[in-house]
């Protein structure tokens, strides 16, 4: 899904006619997009499986809801933790897969604005 998001928005980059700060600003934004959607792919599936029996479930200021499965993969994913909302059970292996997946797309993402500005701003 990052890998896709990242050579559409590269082929947008190239076929642009903009100044290079609307390139960049263009890019951040991609990418903001691409976590996002990354991010609600990870709260469906905690979702589910918080409300099915068998994968356990997220406890504290947690209301059960979609949007605080939102919350919380948001969290997650940037590994800031705030520690509100605490997975229980099975459920806590995803976090930790979501942890590690956020930590090298966000890396990968910055790699991929810094090439981007080293193309543009040498250019300029």
């Amino acid at each position: 899904m990052h890998r896709e998001a990242l050579v559409r928005l590269s082929a947008l980059l190239k076929i642009m006619h903009a100044r290079h700060n609307l390139r960049l600003v263009t890019a951040v934004l991609g990418i903001l997009i691409a976590h996002t959607a990354q991010v609600w792919v990870f709260a469906i599936a905690y979702f589910l499986m918080h409300h099915a029996d068998t994968w356990g479930s997220l406890q504290g200021n947690f209301n059960g809801s979609f949007l605080d499965c939102v919350y919380f993969s948001f969290s997650t994913f940037t590994t800031v933790g705030y520690g509100d909302i605490e997975p229980v059970g099975a459920l806590r292996f995803l976090t930790g897969i979501e942890g590690l997946t956020g930590l090298v797309l966000i890396t990968w993402s910055a790699s991929f604005l810094f090439m981007k500005m080293q193309r543009y701003w040498k250019g300029s």
